[in-house]
């Protein structure tokens, strides 16, 4: 198994990517962390599925955007696990990718681009500076965050996400050159429009046919598309692979 005996921590692991992400980590021998912040009930559904699998998961709520919530979360891991080995930035501020809907950059406010850069970088600030001691512990840590294919390949501007998740490459391009020596890889995930997702549902069929056409495989990524590129990115099979984003969405961003 690829992760065993390790410990996760998957932000926002409720439901959609994240779900997908602490599934498979678990399915591959850690003992999986499922962060959530409201909803208990599917954060309790995904550990119960972890678990009649035959893997290892916990449920913890912390708002990752609260450092205090965070630093009590940290603890809870310590006192109960001992250490941390993997992180994985997924928790996402709501947001809904509906062309129709947004903000022209004529019109968007401030306070939206602030509320994105809080719920992107902040909250990754957040949790890895919680976990960095329990990281270097190891000489072996993970840090994995959540980008987005837009940053590269703007299809829809969406200023406020695209700006935010675009400091969050920069960020973790920057950590990774500060933690490479402790043996802390930094590295990112940039997925295309990942259907079905909550913050997907908006995306009419008009716009997801346009990217279908566009993409080289046809197809929109899903959630477990990203999990798979999470396995590598976590486990040995990229050792000594650092400061990279991976785009998942099908060839619609070819690097």
């Amino acid at each position: 198994m690829l992760l065993e005996n390790q410990v996760a921590l998957v932000t926002g692991a409720s439901r959609g990517i994240g779900a997908a992400i602490a599934k498979r980590f678990a399915s591959e021998g850690a003992l999986v962390i499922v962060n959530f912040l409201k909803n208990q009930e599917k954060a309790a559904a995904v550990v119960q599925e972890i678990q009649k699998a035959g893997g290892q998961a916990v449920a913890l709520a912390a708002d990752v955007c609260d450092e205090q919530a965070v630093q009590k979360m940290m603890t809870t891991i310590v006192d109960n696990f001992a250490g941390l080995d993997i992180v994985v930035n997924n928790a996402l501020r709501h947001y809904s990718f509906n062309p129709k809907t947004r903000h022209q950059a004529e019109s968007m406010p401030w306070h939206d681009y602030q509320e994105q850069f809080e719920g992107a970088v902040k909250a990754a600030y957040n949790v890895n500076q919680a976990a960095l001691p329990l990281l270097k512990a190891n000489q072996d840590g993970r840090i994995i965050q959540m980008t987005s294919n837009l940053v590269q390949q703007p299809t829809v501007p969406y200023h406020d996400y695209i700006t935010a998740k675009a400091a969050l490459l920069g960020y973790s391009r920057a950590l990774a050159k500060d933690l490479g020596p402790f043996g802390i890889r930094v590295n990112t995930i940039a997925p295309g429009l990942t259907y079905p997702t909550d913050s997907s549902s908006a995306t009419g069929n008009d716009v997801r046919e346009q990217l279908l056409a566009l993409s080289a495989t046809k197809r929109l990524t899903v959630p477990d598309d990203v999990a798979g590129t999470a396995l590598y990115l976590a486990s040995s099979l990229s050792n000594n692979v650092t400061g990279q984003c991976i785009t998942v969405d099908g060839g619609l961003t070819m690097n």
